[in-house]
């Protein structure tokens, strides 16, 4: 028996794997040809995910878990764990989608997606941690082949344990039948190591402007290579409707040589390098999309949205696995001047057959109407105009902090609870005395500050929370605050970097040798600033005041590498990488940059991370000569200048910029004091700001100011506005109550007053008004039947009914013949005073405020009605 029942277990399992066999390769495997669209019913993996194609080998189905789009350019994410822990390899890509509801997808790679949810809205990001991108597709693109032997690392200690795919919906006009969508890609994986690692960079313009009108617009991209030898097999371009054609070339001693050239509007898949490119060190990668604005009326930026542009060149490559890195991105233009030499190749559209473009853009058999349809929609879409009047930044006047006593405020910080933390200097000053002329610290006999020179405070009240730093230090200067919670500073006087845990005294970590300035890997000269990038832990000091270079090293504090040189002065206008004073750094995770306070040459330098190669200046005349600090939020850079010279206008004061353009779009002063030299500058996400002053001794707080959104859209002849108002409250719009013992329980108070009854108290007015009249007629009535049947203290018999006495007692509250609709709708549980004072109305003529104490009074009273129940 028991060896009957093993057979037909075995027999099972055997029929199990045949099922399994015939659905991968056929069932799974399929689909990049058809053109209708994704329905429920095809995703196939969405039950078995995981589908065994052999011994080593397996399929992971990833697809979109039945979803309708609701409104246009809607980014949707989803995340599938790796379904096991050791190390695999992908292999091959199949994409399961139609450009007829999709716009284009992209597969990343990570240890921690930004959500746990069967699908979210990408907005809210795509991996907590760094992620790299493993796939890409878009317009009916068929499948990519990678070589044998090449794979991308997924699992084990180095890979990433998470797929993350987006789908970007572009026009959701193919959802009018409230289908449910399922695109997704198909991943064939591999336990067998791979010899070869593939990897993908990523050629993108960020700042490329398309004027309208014009026929012919480049957008151009180059980086110098600073890696291990790769070599290049695939390539994929990517633009919107105005690209012509995108281009890629290695540079190598002035010779270019073709990695791929193709429309961006024939299907967007990767195409096979035709003649193998290996890109070695210090060469060159260049790129080149070109636009046409005909058709358009407004000017077309860069952009997520169908409207906007992109200019994207993907390469696929692959390494030898001991020195492979995954994802690699270029934004920059690093040599403009070589784009003169550009083969004209680059410049020429590839044309396109009316057949070939309609089955691009997921089309069949079309009807002269409906081309002219689709033409009026897209107009009509780019009619709509959307004003958005941003925030603004203001001193939260309030803020006690301002009063505080400080030394020199050198540096700020904000923890990971949001708390202020303040780097000052105590009774030291850096005075012309401080250094000689080789910059050696001259005041050592006054000894380290006795004063702890770090603060933490709450950032409500400016409360001290905590303090350390006594006998540690000379000249603070920088601070920062890594994940962990450590502080980072510099002293300018020791020469040093220090890590520091906040409870404890001693440091952690120590870099530079004490009171010995010096331009080696050991040695330091008035370091300004460090920074630590939370995802490799990796360290990075911008040195200095007497130096002019930022030095990068390892989490444990091994010299890795270092970047920059002095500016030449006669020369004019400093070149990239050039520093004169390196004074605040900004770290830029979400885009894998750091970004300088070039502090004398009066600009924001921004560079990669992992190789130090520039990527781009942000330079404004408000700036003046001088830039003090910078400082990131996603999207955002929060920057301060210094003084003018004599002679010119600009004047000191914060700058807020859009972090992708560099525009300024906000400028802030404080309203109490005026700056004097202010130092640094901290920003939260929720675009709080502080700004630390060396010279004034003192610390501002600044908030946005939401004004009032307006969006104006004009459709079929009807203009609809809609107006969204901030419910947030900054301190420097209150006006100041005396009876208020504490401005922020006043504010928060305030908020929460304009919360609850910006949206209900319409309503409640308006109900109000229609129940009043309806009360005071049944107010009279019960007041007549009273009149009549009861005489002064006359037996029970006479008296008013239970229900009636307690109607009457609440509409009466405290005087015995008034009514009163404050008491009555106080008296219920679900009502709130708030933004409802008092609504009185009295049945005497001798009305009587509740406030006075006294009683409305009458010849001849009833007993007084039993108390309300009183409202908590």
């Amino acid at each position: 028996m028991a060896g009957l029942f093993n057979n037909l277990l075995v027999l099972f399992f055997v029929f199990q794997n045949i099922c399994l066999g015939f659905r991968s390769p056929l069932s799974v495997f399929k689909r990049y040809k058809d053109t209708t669209r994704s329905f429920s019913s095809e995703c196939l993996g969405s039950d078995q995910p995981v589908i065994s194609l052999g011994l080593s080998d397996f399929a992971l189905d990833i697809r979109m878990p039945g979803v309708t789009p609701k409104q246009s350019d809607t980014y949707l994410c989803m995340s599938v764990p790796l379904p096991m822990d050791d190390e695999a390899y992908v292999v091959d890509f199949k994409p399961h989608a139609s450009m007829d509801t999709v716009h284009h997808m992209l597969l990343f790679g990570c240890n921690e997606p930004s959500s746990t949810e069967n699908y979210w809205d990408c907005d809210e990001g795509t991996c907590k941690d760094k992620s790299n991108i493993l796939y890409a597709w878009a317009r009916n693109a068929p499948p990519t082949r990678l070589p044998k032997g090449v794979g991308f690392r997924v699992g084990g200690e180095t890979g990433g344990r998470f797929f993350v795919l987006q789908v970007h919906y572009g026009d959701i006009s193919a959802f009018r039948d409230k289908h449910k969508d399922c695109s997704g890609v198909t991943l064939h994986l591999t336990h067998q190591k791979q010899p070869l690692i593939a990897g993908m960079y990523l050629m993108m313009s960020v700042n490329t402007v398309i004027p309208p009108g014009e026929k012919a617009v480049d957008a151009d991209i180059a980086c110098h290579y600073k890696r291990f030898p790769m070599h290049l097999f695939a390539y994929r371009v990517h633009t919107h409707r105005l690209g012509k054609v995108v281009s890629g070339y290695r540079v190598r001693n002035g010779q270019w040589t073709l990695i791929g050239r193709q429309s961006p509007q024939l299907p967007q898949a990767f195409y096979p390098v035709e003649h193998l490119v290996d890109v070695s060190y210090d060469d060159i990668l260049a790129a080149r999309c070109v636009f046409s604005g005909e058709g358009r009326t407004t000017e077309t930026h860069i952009g997520g949205t169908a409207n906007d542009e992109m200019c994207n060149f993907y390469i696929m490559y692959y390494m030898e696995a001991k020195h492979a890195v995954s994802y690699m991105t270029c934004t920059q233009n690093a040599n403009p001047e070589m784009f003169r030499n550009i083969p004209q190749e680059a410049n020429v559209p590839i044309p396109i057959v009316s057949d070939m473009l309609k089955m691009t853009h997921g089309h069949h058999e079309e009807t002269k109407d409906t081309d002219e349809s689709s033409l009026l929609h897209q107009a009509k879409k780019e009619e709509e105009e959307i004003l958005e009047q941003d925030f603004h930044i203001e001193e939260a006047v309030v803020w006690p902090g301002l009063d505080l006593k400080l030394g020199q405020v050198s540096g700020l910080a904000l923890d990971a609870e949001n708390n202020l933390v303040i780097f000052h200097r105590g009774d030291h000053v850096w005075d012309e005395n401080s250094f000689d002329s080789t910059f050696v610290y001259q005041q050592r006999g006054l000894g380290p500050i006795q004063q702890n020179t770090i603060l933490v405070l709450n950032p409500s009240n400016a409360k001290l929370l905590h303090s350390l730093g006594k006998n540690l230090f000379y000249l603070p200067h920088g601070l920062s605050i890594d994940k962990n919670g450590n502080y980072w500073v510099t002293d300018v006087a020791l020469h040093q970097v220090f890590k520091l845990e906040p409870d404890k005294k001693e440091p952690l970590l120590t870099l530079g040798i004490a009171l010995q300035p010096g331009s080696d890997k050991n040695h330091f000269c008035q370091p300004t600033d460090v920074a630590v990038d939370p995802n490799t832990g990796s360290i990075y000091v911008s040195d200095g005041y007497c130096n002019s270079r930022i030095i990068q090293f390892s989490p444990n504090g091994l010299y890795m590498r270092q970047w920059g040189e002095g500016t030449e002065t006669s020369l004019g206008r400093a070149k990239p990488g050039q520093f004169r004073i390196p004074h605040s750094l900004a770290l830029v995770p979400d885009f894998s940059q750091l970004c300088v306070a070039d502090r004398e040459n009066g600009r924001i330098q921004c560079f990669r991370l992992e190789t130090g190669e520039f990527i781009r200046e942000i330079k404004h005349k408000s700036f003046g000569r001088e830039l003090f600090a910078v400082s990131y939020v996603p999207g955002l850079l929060f920057a301060v200048n210094g003084m003018p010279y004599p002679g010119e206008a600009e004047p000191v004061q914060g700058f807020v910029m859009n972090f992708s353009t560099g525009e300024i779009i906000d400028t802030f002063i404080p309203l109490r004091k005026s700056f004097e030299m202010p130092h640094d500058v901290v920003a939260s996400e929720d675009k709080t700001v502080f700004v630390g002053d060396v010279r004034a001794r003192a610390v501002w707080k600044f908030a946005s100011t939401e004004k009032m959104e307006h969006r104006s859209v004009k459709k079929a002849g009807i203009e609809v506005q809609e107006i969204k108002e901030s419910e947030k409250i900054v301190g420097s719009r209150l006006k100041n109550n005396p009876e208020s013992t504490d401005p922020v329980k006043k504010q928060e108070k305030q908020h929460l007053v304009q919360q609850h009854t910006s949206s209900g108290v319409s309503f409640v007015l308006i109900t109000t008004l229609l129940i009043i009249p309806v009360i005071v007629l049944l107010a009279i009535l019960l007041f007549i039947r009273w009149r009549k049947t009861t005489v002064c203290g006359g037996d029970g018999e006479h008296k008013l009914d239970s229900s009636s006495g307690r109607v009457l007692g609440r509409l009466r509250g405290k005087g015995s013949g008034g009514l009163n609709l404050g008491n009555f709708f106080a008296s219920h549980k679900s009502y709130s005073r708030k933004g409802f004072d008092r609504v009185s109305t009295e049945g005497s003529d001798q009305e009587k405020d509740e406030d006075e104490g006294t009683d409305s009074e009458e010849e001849c009273s009833a007993p007084p009605p039993p108390p309300a129940p009183s409202s908590s």
